[in-house]
This record gives C-alpha cells, structure tokens and sequence, in this order.
C-alpha cells in the first residue's frame, strides 16, 4: 500500500486565497524561505510575503560573492507601493542570484517557490534552530 504525504501545508488566507508552504523548505519569522541540499541552499521570499508586498516590480540584490551572516540584509526587493529588506536565513557566501528577476520580477508572484528564487548559497556552518518548519511557520502568519 502507498502513503501519500502532503508537500505543502496549505492555508486559506482572510481574501479566500489558497496559500502553499511546501513541506520541504525551512521558513524565517522575516518571510524568507530555504531550502538546504547538503552545504548549499537556495533562498527566496514566501507566498505569505509576495502577497502582502503586492506586485513585485524590482529586486535589488548585489551580493553574489558576499559572505554574510544570518539576519543580514542581501538586497531589496520593490512592490508597487513599498521596498522591503530581504534578510538571509544563515551564514554562507552568495554564489548565485536568479538572472530571470531582472527582467520579470513577477516571477516572485507568480512563482514564489521555483521561478522567483532570489539567490543560491554555500552554507557557513550555521546554526539553524532558528528557522522553522511548515507548520510553525503557517502558525507564525496566523492563518
């Protein structure tokens, strides 16, 4: 007999909209998600966050090469009416940043979790009790 698991956790937000937190990815209390492959990871924003941004029309990272810590801020990225700080989850280097988001930054909408991935990065032995799980995170964002 096969056992099906759900690879998201899905939600249903407050404008009847489905959210997605794919059970495969760690999640940060500042929107971000990651996904870890051995020492390297790929890092971008949630669902959660894209829609409460609204209609991303710029991202702004020039970090590739950059070793930094976790929490700090590795670019920016710009709705309609706001820019938000995009802060990475751990400590590595930027070894790649998604070349497709400077000319379709709606990627970030329309495909948060493949697509819209921000940047891509070797892991500096963090330390990674701080990030969360599918279902904390989906209880962090209240829905």
């Amino acid at each position: 007999m096969l056992s099906f698991l759900p690879l998201f956790s899905t939600i249903f937000t407050r404008k009847n909209f489905i959210m997605q937190f794919p059970d495969t990815l760690k999640y940060t209390k500042d929107h971000e998600w990651i996904k870890i492959e051995g020492n390297t990871a790929t890092v971008g924003i949630t669902e959660f966050a894209q829609r409460e941004l609204g209609d991303i029309v710029f991202v702004d990272i020039d970090a590739k090469g950059k070793k930094l810590n976790a929490n700090e801020v590795f670019g920016t990225v710009e709705a309609v009416k706001t820019v938000s700080d995009l802060y990475l989850p751990i400590n590595g280097t930027i070894t790649e940043i998604n070349p497709a988001l400077e000319n379709n930054p709606e990627y970030v909408n329309q495909d948060p979790y493949g697509k819209g991935w921000m940047v891509k990065m070797t892991i500096d032995g963090s330390d990674m009790s701080e990030l969360l799980d599918a279902t904390a995170y989906q209880q962090l964002v209240g829905e």
